[in-house]
């Protein structure tokens, strides 16, 4: 599988050294730790930063101010004033707000009269939101992935139930819910183009020019305690951005999405929050009615945690699902929902693809209408060859083996013996007691429910789109209409690189 996908990327630049995080334990202290060697800038994008994040809680109760996010950061641009350390985050919607502990007044207040430049972003189409997550340290090492900063992020791979770790009210018994989250970490080249992506957003949001870094600085910034997983590999960056005043949207996620999907030859692995994009549905439906077409299987939360995306969201899931299920002839299609080991809801808010253990993608974008055309994303994609193919396919068996509560060496053996399928390993191994994956639902709905998910109400695809739902439907019916437009279907011979 090569990149020679028109309009699918942004940036294509090499990574000389990459490694991804499975769960945000591990991802915040090798924050920490590559933070603590910045030399020049420390830049933050995210649609949430609660400055009262700890970086590693602890049993009963948070650490103290100096091993919080925001106290740390405080510290560090106080001790090292030659570092211009900035956060950039999504100036959220009062409701919003209030599910993140209205962080845009706790931040104020807790960078107020620092050397923390703070600023929240309100430059988007109304309805719209900043959605990218990253850290660029010295445009030298950056993360990218889906993970905001926040206290209700933090958990492992084992998603221990009632982890005192994730406790959410001392004294009161209460805990966050078990969260899934996947980064990114790249240097080289690769983290550069993350930097100007980080310039562009604060000239946009502020009128302030940031200089370019010039020479750029050698990667030091990389963390002594992580292992690069991935060498010398070519790293695509695409985004999404919509139309705003004078500037054109892009919609380079679209493409890429459409595009791998099409290159694909024997399996489509993907974890997202949302899934309820038409035009990914009937890309992928047009993959199922092959004879000889790929294997599909999607992770997503069972229910959503919020009132709104039961009511938006998961309600629009149910058609995408029942739309695949009815055309999977051949029986390669799977949906499923994590559970912890007492059988409670695991919370995927990772974005990631992997396709023919070829293209690993990492980012911030779902599978929804908004990620493609309304709200700003950024995801990476990997095309690995070689060792770096290998550990792709590792990771791949790494997550479905921490989703059934298992040992890789027993997905691996399963899928030997289902002749390569993942989707019929995993329920070989279902109908052996792994239990943790589970049907995902698609009841049918009612007219209420039916009218959101056929509108796709709270899902826009355009900021013009957003003022007039009534032709959404319409709208969304032409885009699949033109579905040959967005991809090339799969050929013998595999394209080559440009």
């Amino acid at each position: 599988m090569a990149f020679d996908w028109p309009g699918a990327f942004w940036r294509r630049e090499t990574a000389p050294r990459a490694a991804v995080f499975v769960d945000v334990a591990d991802y915040l202290l090798a924050a920490r730790e590559a933070m603590k060697k910045a030399r020049r800038s420390i830049h933050f994008l995210n649609w949430a930063f609660e400055a009262d994040t700890p970086f590693a809680p602890e049993p009963g109760g948070f650490s103290e101010e100096s091993g919080r996010v925001g106290g740390f950061l405080k510290d560090l641009a106080a001790a090292k004033p030659e570092v211009d350390v900035r956060i950039l985050c999504w100036d959220s919607a009062f409701p919003i707000a209030a599910t993140q502990n209205f962080f845009p007044i706790q931040d104020r207040r807790t960078f107020h009269g620092t050397q923390v430049k703070f600023v929240l972003d309100s430059k988007v189409p109304f309805g719209s939101c900043h959605h990218q997550k990253a850290i660029v340290i010295d445009d030298a090492v950056a993360f990218c992935g889906g993970a905001d900063i926040g206290p209700d992020r933090w958990d492992t791979p084992l998603h221990l139930d009632d982890d005192p770790r994730r406790i959410k009210t001392p004294g009161e018994g209460r805990f966050f819910d078990s969260r899934h989250e996947v980064m990114a970490l790249v240097d080289g080249p690769a983290a550069r183009a993350l930097g100007a992506l980080f310039r562009q957003r604060w000239q946009r949001c502020t009128g302030e020019a940031l200089p370019h870094p010039e020479p750029p600085l050698s990667p030091k910034a990389w963390p002594d305690a992580v292992a690069p997983q991935m060498r010398g590999i070519e790293v695509g960056i695409a985004r999404t951005a919509p139309s705003w005043r004078h500037e054109p949207g892009v919609r380079e996620i679209e493409r890429l999405t459409l595009a791998s999907i099409s290159a694909a030859r024997r399996t489509i692995y993907m974890e997202n929050q949302y899934f309820t994009s038409p035009l990914v549905a009937e890309a992928l439906a047009a993959r199922l009615v092959e004879p000889e077409g790929p294997e599909v299987v999607l992770v997503s939360t069972q229910h959503s945690p919020s009132y709104f995306d039961q009511l938006t969201m998961d309600r629009t899931r149910s058609q995408f699902i029942q739309r695949l299920r009815g055309v999977d002839a051949y029986g390669r299609f799977r949906a499923y929902s994590p559970t912890t080991a007492l059988g409670r809801i695991i919370i995927v808010h990772a974005k990631v693809a992997i396709i023919d253990d070829t293209l690993l993608r990492i980012g911030s974008a779902n599978m929804n209408n908004r990620s493609t055309g309304f709200d700003t994303e950024c995801d990476l994609a990997f095309q690995a060859e070689g060792e770096n193919r290998a550990f792709v396919a590792a990771l791949r068996t790494r997550l479905v083996a921490h989703w059934l509560g298992c040992a890789p060496a027993e997905v691996e053996a399963a899928v030997a013996t289902e002749g390569g399928s993942l989707g019929r390993a995993i329920e070989a191994m279902r109908m052996a007691g792994r239990v943790r994956l589970r049907p995902l639902p698609s009841p049918d709905l009612g007219l209420a429910a039916g009218l959101i998910a056929a509108f796709h109400l709270g899902d826009p695809v355009t900021p013009r789109d957003s003022w007039r739902p009534w032709n959404r439907h319409a709208q969304l019916r032409h885009d699949i209409s033109r579905l040959q437009d967005y991809w090339r279907p799969p050929t013998d011979a595999a394209p080559q690189m440009d």
